[in-house]
């Protein structure tokens, strides 16, 4: 043991005024030390008193310690809090597909709406409806004859199947329909487009008179024309789009001519977006070698201000996680995950390209099915005499994320080919991350 001088102890170095007065004024330690004497030096002499004070500076040092440093988990709450680079991880491969995972149908449509459309609007063509968060509204999504197939304009219906109003004016083309959603909170409403191909209406010219239009009880679902809209910015390259929940004050959320977003979703929190961009050259190489579009992530705040996520380009689209505090992604064999609700943002990369090599070999040791003719597929006798360190033909890039609690990220691997407007996915496998905060202790 080593024992402390008289000199080297001094109260007010070592402990607060709050913490001396609860180490002298408990009714426990009065007592410890009104007793100590009297049990321990029953002598009236000084022959005692350094043994006293060594027991007195122990059980001092003691409570201060008990008093300014409680005893605390090491693990904080909830991964919220937790910084990505401070993140831990378990990699369960090749599990079955999550039952949380929730995948939207993009040929969803309500009945009551596509009535409307077969019976009053026979010159336009349904793509889609979506609902709104309440369910008392819907967005839809149709194709008009005189513009291009890939582009479309959305109304607003009710969940009865009552036109409400137009939504983008004419002059505006509407693209990637799965983009197009409501924010959970449902206020607002966003989806991506661009300067139509087709000219606006011309409004009326001063002193023209306007056509005579049939009385009716609501509004026809029809084009709107000018200047039924207000001014509202057009760009040649997509961008976002929001308005409010009605479908007023359309305006765009970004405006970076020559940049194409092609990708945009909602923080489960409504506090931001999180989006995918690339440049017009860059989207047109791809599209030319009939590959996917790559894009570099990016947070989009309410205001439009953005953030780069990270200038490498990935084909895996970002997604959220559950208490909107994170977005993760994937570049190849690596899984990114960026924090998103902070001023001191940080970013980890976990790297699973080793385990996913020594867990495809172990896949393609369990496969019993023989190689069939075209599709690719390794045999179990083909897979073992492969050498050593032969990249085995079920390992693939990660092509999709999804993240259903704040512990647990899916991600899929896969082989994607293209041909003209028709992908080909083989290998499709799934996999678990398992994140927790990194062991630490706290000073």
């Amino acid at each position: 043991m080593t024992l402390l001088t008289a000199h080297s102890y001094h109260p007010h170095k070592h402990c607060s005024d709050e913490a001396q007065n609860e180490l002298t004024e408990t009714p426990e330690t009065f007592r410890l030390f009104k007793f100590l004497p009297r049990v321990f030096f029953p002598r009236k002499d000084n022959q005692n008193i350094p043994v006293l004070l060594l027991l007195v500076l122990l059980i001092s040092s003691q409570s201060c310690q008990s008093v300014l440093n409680p005893q605390r988990d090491v693990r904080p709450l909830v991964l919220r809090d937790v910084p990505a680079q401070r993140l831990a991880y378990r990699l369960e491969p090749d599990v079955m597909l999550p039952g949380e995972v929730k995948t939207d149908d993009a040929n969803d449509k309500i009945e009551a709406i596509q009535i409307d459309f077969d019976t009053r609007r026979e010159g336009d063509a349904l793509i889609r409806t979506v609902r709104s968060p309440d369910g008392q509204r819907a967005l839809v999504l149709y194709g008009t004859a005189d513009e291009p197939s890939q582009t479309f304009h959305i109304d607003i219906y009710s969940s009865e199947g009552s036109f409400l109003r137009n939504l983008t004016p004419p002059d505006l083309s509407c693209v990637f329909p799965e983009t197009v959603a409501w924010s959970p909170d449902g206020n607002f409403i966003t989806f991506i487009g661009h300067k139509g191909s087709t000219p606006s209406p011309t409004p009326t010219p001063p002193g023209g008179v306007m056509p005579e239009l049939p009385e009716t009880l609501e509004p026809l679902p029809a084009a709107s024309v000018a200047p039924a809209f207000g001014f509202v910015p057009l760009f040649s390259t997509e961008q976002i789009y929001i308005c409010n929940r009605d479908g007023y004050d359309l305006k765009p959320l970004t405006s970076r001519e020559g940049l194409i977003y092609f990708s945009a979703s909602w923080a489960p929190d409504s506090h931001a977006l999180v989006a995918m961009a690339c440049r017009e050259s860059e989207w047109n190489a791809r599209e030319r070698s009939f590959r996917l579009p790559t894009g570099r992530p990016r947070l989009i705040s309410l205001d439009g201000t953005e953030r780069l996520l990270d200038d490498e380009m990935t084909e895996a689209l970002p997604v959220w996680s559950p208490d909107a505090s994170k977005v993760a992604t994937a570049f190849d064999a690596s899984v990114m995950i960026y924090d998103a609700s902070t001023n001191k943002p940080t970013q980890a990369r976990i790297r699973l390209r080793d385990a996913l090599v020594a867990a495809s070999k172990t896949y393609e040791a369990k496969t019993a099915a023989p190689a069939k003719a075209g599709d690719g597929t390794e045999s179990n006798e083909a897979a073992s005499a492969a050498p050593e360190g032969a990249i085995p033909a079920s390992f693939n890039p990660i092509i999709r994320l999804e993240w259903v609690s704040p512990e647990k990220l899916y991600f899929e691997t896969a082989f994607v080919r293209l041909i003209p407007n028709d992908p080909i996915t083989s290998f499709q496998r799934w996999h678990l991350l398992t994140l927790s905060p990194q062991a630490a202790v706290l000073q």
